[in-house]
């Protein structure tokens, strides 16, 4: 499945109250405007809340066709009688706690889980997250040799046996895509934050393995935590943190340029990874109906071919 009717879609970590509470009809709304908007490709994950954004994108599709659905691998979920306030960032968690599990089995259990969160009748893809992630803990040789000696296995059984339709990963570095492609099935990529309008490091070695294996993208964090949108203002924010002063200058030249060409940054940033050919779709995500609206219109919005050739003849963009 490379999503060819997909190329915009919505991320549901927001309706699990990333970086402030969500509630249920907060939620509803949100995913109503993005269905209103056309959009139809929705990707969760356990790790959202500890399962509430699963059970809310699934209680919004239940009645609703022609909708596809990613979620994720790797986490097991189990109660928690002492949860956080704000679990992994997340306000509106449920009162579980979770533990990283690639294994077949681990694999097994986390997509049984998902259905009964979902409780909807299908998966389209299935993404191993965070593999291979120093920020997660997960960069060790045991947490690749269980998905490599058996839960790439349960990936492949589970899409021979039609359970799901495509398999993948869910991951924020280009190093794990460059490990892991040729070592299991891998149909698509949900990469964050490493093909953007800022920052291009998944293109020198990554879009030549992309080729050689038929793989696509799907690219998230196009505004590589919010710098890209809001702009280069004091406490901007870069890969979930304070932006140090060189991508705080690198990004007032790209402002620069945009303004040069009328065009908001945050336009730009939208557009500019769907330009490459290995890219499926654009993934988009907010709690705000207003700023998904916003995103949408900026996604659609036309843009002059010379903003990208100065931004190439700056050296800002490849």
């Amino acid at each position: 499945m490379l999503l060819p009717d997909h190329k915009l879609s919505f991320g549901c970590a927001s309706v699990a109250g990333l970086f402030k509470p969500v509630n249920s009809q907060e939620a509803h709304d949100v995913l109503t405007t993005a269905w209103n908007a056309g959009i139809r490709y929705f990707d969760t994950a356990p790790h959202y809340g500890h399962g509430v954004s699963e059970r809310r994108l699934g209680d919004f599709l239940r009645d609703k066709s022609g909708w596809v659905i990613s979620t994720k691998v790797g986490r097991i979920l189990t109660p928690d009688l002492n949860p956080p306030n704000i679990a992994n960032g997340l306000h509106s968690a449920l009162p579980f706690k979770q533990e990283f599990d690639f294994s077949y089995d681990g694999i097994m259990r986390s997509v049984d889980d998902s259905f009964q969160r979902l409780g909807l009748n299908r998966i389209d893809i299935l993404y191993v997250h965070d593999i291979g992630d120093p920020g997660a803990g997960t960069d060790t040789p045991h947490h690749r040799a269980q998905l490599l000696d058996g839960g790439h296995r349960a990936l492949s059984d589970l899409k021979s046996q039609g359970v799901i339709s495509s398999v993948g990963l869910g991951v924020n570095t280009v190093e794990i895509c460059e490990g892991l492609l040729g070592q299991m099935e891998i149909d698509l990529i949900l990469l964050a934050g490493r093909y953007t309008l800022l920052e291009q490091t998944a293109e020198v070695r990554l879009f030549p393995l992309l080729e050689q294996h038929g793989v696509k993208l799907v690219i998230g964090g196009v505004f590589n935590s919010g710098i890209l949108a809001t702009g280069p203002v004091a406490g901007a924010h870069y890969n979930y943190a304070p932006a140090p002063q060189s991508i705080l200058d690198r990004t007032t030249q790209i402002e620069s340029v945009c303004a040069r060409h009328n065009v908001p940054m945050a336009a730009a940033a939208l557009q500019y990874p769907a330009q490459s050919p290995h890219v499926a779709s654009t993934l988009i995500g907010t709690s705000k109906s207003s700023s998904l609206l916003r995103n949408v219109t900026q996604f659609e919005m036309p843009l002059p071919t010379d903003l990208w050739a100065d931004l190439r003849r700056e050296n800002l963009i490849t």
